[in-house]
C-alpha cells in the first residue's frame, strides 16, 4: 500500500489537484461574446430577478452539487482541520462526474462551529441544486444535517451517513441470499458508534432488521450508561432490546452480522471465531480494514467485505451518491426521503445476478451503477 501512497502523492503534486472548469459555451465571435456575457447576459438576469426558479433553467444549478467539509472527520484520519480535507472532496466531485454526470464544486469551510457552518452554507446554497456533506463529525453532522434540510428547498445528504448506509443495506441483502439467513432472525453487532453507524442502523432497521447491538470505545452501549452523546441515544431507540451491558467481545459471540465502521486491526481472529456459523463481516475502516480477509477467512467468516479494491466486495459508496443526486436533481426533488434509500439499496443488491461469497456487490467501477440507482428511485 505504501506504493500507492507515493504515487497518490505525486500525481496530486503534477496535476495539482484533479479538477478545472471547462466552458460548454465557447467564444469564437463577437456574436458568441455578446450573447454568453454583455450586453446579452443582461436578459436571464432580468428573468431569474422576476421568477428566481428560472435559475434552473438558465444557469447550471440544475446539474450542480456542493461537496462540503470542515475537515473535522477524514476518512478514518479524523479532525485534520479544513484545508487537509481538500483532496478528499476534489476526489468526491471527480467520481461525481466520473460516475453520475453531475458537476460537483469542493468547498471546505473553515469553521467546525455549528451555527457559523450552516449559515455558511445556506449563504452559498442558491447556486447549487443539491449539498452534498462530507467528512464532519458526530455528533455535530447531525444538527448540520437536521438544520439544512429543514432550511433549505434543495436536497441534502450527508453522504458518511447515508451513502455507506445504502451500499452496507445492499451488500448485506446479497450476503443473507447467500448464507440463506433471514433478515428477520440475524442478530447484527455494530462497532463504533457515529454518523455511519447510526445511519447503518435505522437502514436496516427499516428493511426489517430486528436484532441489534451497538458497541463503543467502552463496550455495549447501553441505557444503564450515565451520559451518552446524541449519536448513541439515537442508536438506543432500535438497537439493544434487552439493555444487555458487556465488552465489545461479548457483544460478538453468535454474532450473524458484524458491521465495523471503527478503526484498524479492531476485530481479532479469536473474536471473530465466537461469531454463528456462516458469518458476515464488513470490515470497513479506511485506509486499513478492522480485520484483514484473509484472516477473517482463517477465522471462520463466510462473507468478508471492506473499503478496499484490492480485495472482494468493496463497500464502497460511491456505488450508491452518485445516482441518486443524478436522480434529483434530474426530476428536481427536495429531499432525499429514506424510501429513496431503500429502493437505491435493493436496485445495487439486485444488479448483482449471481451473489456468490466473492461477489455481493456491483463493481465499483462499473459506471452504469448509477443509472440502475436513478431508476430504482423513480
Amino acid at each position: 500500500m505504501s506504493d500507492i501512497y507515493q504515487k497518490s502523492l505525486e500525481m496530486h503534486k503534477k496535476l495539482q489537484g484533479k479538477l478545472r472548469t471547462e466552458a460548454i459555451a465557447h467564444i469564437e465571435s463577437r456574436d458568441d461574446l455578446s450573447w454568453a456575457y454583455s450586453p446579452g447576459v443582461a436578459e436571464p438576469c432580468r428573468e431569474i430577478a422576476k421568477d428566481p426558479t428560472k435559475l434552473y433553467d438558465y444557469t447550471l444549478k440544475s446539474r450542480t452539487v456542493a461537496v462540503i467539509s470542515d475537515g473535522s472527520a477524514i476518512l478514518g484520519l479524523g479532525n485534520l482541520g479544513h484545508k487537509a480535507s481538500m483532496p478528499v472532496m476534489e476526489g468526491k466531485c471527480v467520481l461525481f462526474r466520473e460516475f453520475g454526470w453531475v458537476d460537483a464544486f469542493p468547498i471546505i469551510v473553515g469553521t467546525q462551529d455549528v451555527d457559523e457552518f450552516v449559515r455558511t452554507v445556506k449563504n452559498i446554497a442558491d447556486g447549487f441544486g443539491g449539498i452534498n456533506l462530507e467528512d464532519i463529525a458526530a455528533p455535530r453532522c447531525f444538527e448540520i444535517e437536521d438544520r439544512l434540510k429543514a432550511e433549505l428547498h434543495i436536497p441534502v445528504m450527508h453522504h458518511d451517513q447515508h451513502g455507506t448506509a445504502i451500499t452496507v443495506l445492499a451488500g448485506l441483502i446479497n450476503a443473507l441470499k447467500v448464507t440463506g439467513k433471514k433478515k428477520e432472525d440475524i442478530k447484527v453487532v455494530l462497532n463504533w458508534a457515529w454518523a455511519a453507524g447510526v445511519a447503518i442502523a435505522k437502514l436496516l432497521r427499516l428493511y426489517g432488521v430486528r436484532h441489534f447491538i451497538a458497541c463503543d470505545s467502552k463496550g455495549i452501549i447501553s441505557r444503564n450508561r450515565e451520559w451518552l452523546d446524541i449519536s448513541k441515544q439515537k442508536l438506543l431507540e432500535f438497537t439493544n432490546e434487552t439493555n444487555i451491558d458487556g465488552t465489545l467481545a461479548d457483544a460478538i459471540v453468535w454474532a450473524d452480522v458484524f458491521l465495523w465502521v471503527s478503526a484498524a486491526w479492531a476485530l481479532t481472529a479469536d473474536m471473530a471465531r465466537t461469531m454463528a456459523k456462516d458469518a458476515i463481516v464488513f470490515a470497513m475502516a479506511n485506509p486499513t480494514p478492522e480485520i484483514m480477509p484473509e484472516v477473517a477467512k482463517e477465522a471462520g467468516i463466510r462473507i468478508i467485505g471492506t473499503g478496499r479494491s484490492d480485495y472482494p466486495n468493496q463497500v464502497n459508496n460511491v456505488l450508491a451518491f452518485p445516482g441518486i443526486f443524478a436522480w434529483v436533481l434530474k426530476y428536481g426533488k427536495k429531499q432525499i426521503t429514506d424510501d429513496m434509500k431503500l429502493r437505491a439499496a435493493e436496485a445495487l443488491a439486485s444488479y448483482v445476478t449471481n451473489p456468490h461469497e466473492e461477489n455481493i456487490l456491483p463493481n465499483a467501477l462499473d459506471k452504469w451503477v448509477a443509472n440502475v440507482v436513478a431508476e430504482a428511485m423513480r
